[in-house]
């Protein structure tokens, strides 16, 4: 990967980690703002709800920005674009649509059928 792509997807990752962080400012500012007392107990209901899967979102997100810096770790180390797996090189169609990928598509792809093999016993 020359310096280009590597200063390229840097860039794409810090966006990317910055939007989630933005977006997670905001949601606990609205929490912060907003009350659940709602007069009606179905508005109530509903309201909880919709909280209830806000906060599932934000904490998948934590857990992708765990994941982001961990590519921005191995970018600064030289190892960002290859293979856990293999070592081979990831490709950058497969780089773009997931930055923090951190396999090649087959690995991916071999690693989920024993997952899911593994799974149904």
């Amino acid at each position: 990967m020359c310096v280009e792509q590597r200063a390229y997807f840097l860039r794409k990752l810090r966006d990317w980690k910055e939007s989630i962080v933005e977006e997670s400012r905001a949601t606990m500012a609205q929490l912060q703002v907003d009350s659940l007392r709602e007069p009606d107990i179905a508005d109530r209901a509903s309201s909880e709800t919709d909280w209830s899967i806000e906060l599932r979102t934000r904490d998948r997100q934590r857990k992708l920005i765990a994941k982001i810096d961990s590519a921005v770790r191995r970018l600064y180390d030289g190892e960002y674009g290859y293979c856990e797996v293999t070592g081979e090189p990831i490709s950058l169609a497969r780089l773009e649509a997931r930055p923090i990928a951190t396999m090649t598509l087959e690995a991916q792809e071999k690693h989920e059928r024993i997952e899911r093999v593994s799974r149904d016993d």
